[in-house]
């Protein structure tokens, strides 16, 4: 079983495999000035198992395509979504992020949480932006330095890691070259990396480590998960996702 085999089982029980929360996701269809009387069409790229994918069908009407490369996060999401009496509106897609095959300025809305560094900031906002109807919406959260200097350390290590990595500024930036018009923007708050995503993923490593304990990559992911979270712990302050709000010009 390789790396990205092993993460998946290690993250598919888990509500979320990202920072983020159900305020923020209601802050940012606010920020957006999304109608909720409208019926909207709506594609979740990397949607993992579908934890904000659930809120959005909560808070809008319409129909969600909730998309991502493993078949597994989409079979939780849809056995959730049978629980909440949502499979008419939820739809799963198992595809990849940087070739989708939805027509021409088909969504009202895309949305992507904690995804898009799989195939880079500037390449998926550009390819995704063909998708999305004249004045529609990307709401889309990208590591983020929310700061404008920081720790050598910090900075080797992100760099090495997400070449892509910017101020607010820049990513703001970077859509407005693509075509869009910023509406809004935030930072994801502390509980949004600790108590909603990193203390549930360090819970998981127990049953994880119970099963494939003998794999020496299981062992390198957790002890990369660990300093990871001791790595957010310290520099908290220097990064985190910023979450923007776009409209398609």
């Amino acid at each position: 079983m390789d790396e990205m085999e092993l993460m998946m089982h290690l993250h598919r029980n888990n509500k979320r495999q990202g920072p983020g929360s159900e305020e923020f996701v209601s802050l940012a269809l606010r920020l957006a000035k999304v109608d909720t009387d409208k019926s909207y069409k709506i594609a979740d790229i990397g949607c993992g198992t579908g934890g904000q994918t659930v809120v959005l069908a909560e808070k809008l009407k319409g129909e969600i395509i909730a998309v991502d490369l493993f078949g597994e996060f989409l079979e939780n999401l849809e056995s959730c979504c049978k629980e909440e009496n949502m499979s008419a509106q939820i739809k799963t897609l198992e595809a990849s992020m940087d070739s989708l095959p939805f027509d021409k300025e088909e969504f009202d809305i895309i949305w992507s949480e904690g995804a898009v560094y799989n195939i880079g900031f500037r390449k998926g906002i550009n390819y995704w932006k063909d998708f999305i109807k004249p004045g529609g919406i990307l709401a889309v959260s990208e590591l983020s330095w929310i700061t404008n200097s920081r720790p050598k350390e910090l900075e080797d290590f992100w760099n090495g890691e997400y070449s892509e990595i910017d101020t607010v500024a820049g990513k703001i930036r970077v859509l407005e070259e693509a075509g869009y018009k910023v509406l809004g923007h935030f930072i994801l708050s502390e509980d949004c990396w600790l108590d909603n995503y990193y203390i549930p993923l360090l819970e998981s490593h127990k049953g994880f480590l119970e099963k494939f304990g003998d794999d020496e990559t299981a062992k390198m992911i957790v002890e990369r998960d660990i300093q990871e979270v001791d790595f957010y712990k310290k520099y908290k302050d220097y990064y985190s996702y910023g979450f923007y709000i776009a409209q398609k010009l």
